[in-house]
């Protein structure tokens, strides 16, 4: 049994080494190791022996299969690495010959949004500003006039890094320098703009924000613009006429209606709401219209609370301000006729290309922001 066992290793080897392709390999494999392969016959037999004679033939089997086994995936990897070298070989790639397509890339509707409020803000005298979007307690609720029992400081609407942050403590040092949230708006920027710049300052603040929320108009992370004056003598005039000008502006029309309603934020007073008029053209909402048919709410805004202003080490006798916020998204989908914000972030080629933009479109206001 030995002698033979030694014969067939030898002779299946053999063969092995002699296959000249994996087609001629894998009909090696098969005769062996195969259903009806000859090793597969003898492990077969096993069953049929006596104990005394399985731990003789048994391990000679096993080795044999082994062996074989080895010898297959061996020969595998060279003929594989032969077909790859002889590929490497004779294909070629003329890096002198033009492009069949020219990549173009494409600018997402928030980055080109971004864009367009720079544009318009920085024709109005204003500065772009940025800040950390993971902020410390103080910064993004109690030095905005947030109260310890406001909602938004609750754990269902607000990431938290940390456990243990006690908003008792507002106005403590540890409040000021623990980060231990991800900001809910901008306007701890507004903050932080304050506390190293002297007034008058006029800065928009976009970026990301976090809310703990998701739905075809909400998303746990989205894009938000704030913008703040402070200066000497600002009353809420100043604020209608700029948000005026701005939305004239990025909608690119002059029949633009706002309507001003008031309403209720920590950190203003008076607070306002802005609606701007919609007229419909075949079942949908545009915006613009001389006689709107409708309204549709697209930031909040008002005059800085004088609370806010004393936080920041600045007199509020001496100096007041206006500030406004809204949502980057909801602007994109109100001027380029979007209805669900989760394909902003969904990452579909094929949504960029409908709704992106070329790389070339620079809003600028003598070409027209939306370009």
């Amino acid at each position: 049994m030995t002698e033979d066992l030694n014969q067939m290793r030898e002779h299946m080897l053999t063969a092995i080494g002699a296959a000249s392709g994996l087609d001629a390999l894998d009909a090696c494999r098969v005769e062996a190791l195969g259903k009806q392969g000859t090793i597969t016959a003898l492990l077969k037999t096993l069953g049929k022996m006596t104990p005394e004679e399985r731990l003789v033939q048994g391990p000679q089997i096993q080795g044999l299969r082994e062996a074989v086994a080895n010898g297959i995936a061996e020969r595998k990897a060279t003929l594989e690495r032969a077909a790859l070298d002889a590929r490497l070989a004779s294909e070629t790639l003329d890096m002198t010959l033009p492009a069949d397509a020219t990549p173009a890339g494409t600018i997402h509707p928030v980055s080109q949004v971004m864009d367009e409020l720079a544009e318009i803000f920085a024709d109005l005298g204003f500065a772009v500003a940025t800040g950390p979007e993971i902020e410390t307690d103080w910064h993004n609720f109690s030095a905005l006039n947030i109260p310890e029992t406001h909602p938004a400081r609750a754990m269902h609407d607000t990431f938290y890094l940390q456990q243990g942050i006690d908003a008792k403590g507002a106005g403590t040092a540890d409040e000021k320098t623990t980060f231990s949230l991800l900001r809910t708006h901008t306007s701890p920027v507004q903050i932080r703009t304050m506390l190293s710049q002297k007034p008058p300052i006029r800065i928009i603040a976009p970026g990301r924000t976090y809310r703990s929320d998701s739905d075809a108009t909400h998303t746990p992370m989205f894009h938000q613009v704030e913008g703040l004056v402070i200066d000497k003598g600002i009353t809420l005039g100043h604020l209608k006429w700029t948000l005026e000008t701005f939305v004239k502006a990025f909608f690119e029309r002059d029949d633009i209606v706002l309507r001003m309603r008031p309403s209720y934020f920590p950190f203003t007073e008076p607070s306002v709401e802005i609606d701007v008029g919609y007229t419909l053209v075949k079942g949908k909402r545009v915006v613009g219209g001389a006689e709107p048919d409708g309204w549709l709410e697209i930031l909040g805004s008002g005059m800085v609370h004088r609370k806010v202003i004393e936080a920041c080490g600045l007199d509020p006798d001496e100096w007041q301000g206006f500030a406004f916020g809204c949502g980057i998204d909801r602007l994109a989908m109100l001027k380029y006729g979007m209805d669900d914000l989760r394909p902003f972030f969904d990452g579909d080629i094929r949504w960029l290309k409908h709704y992106g933009f070329s790389s070339l479109d620079v809003p600028t206001l003598s070409a027209g922001v939306g370009a």
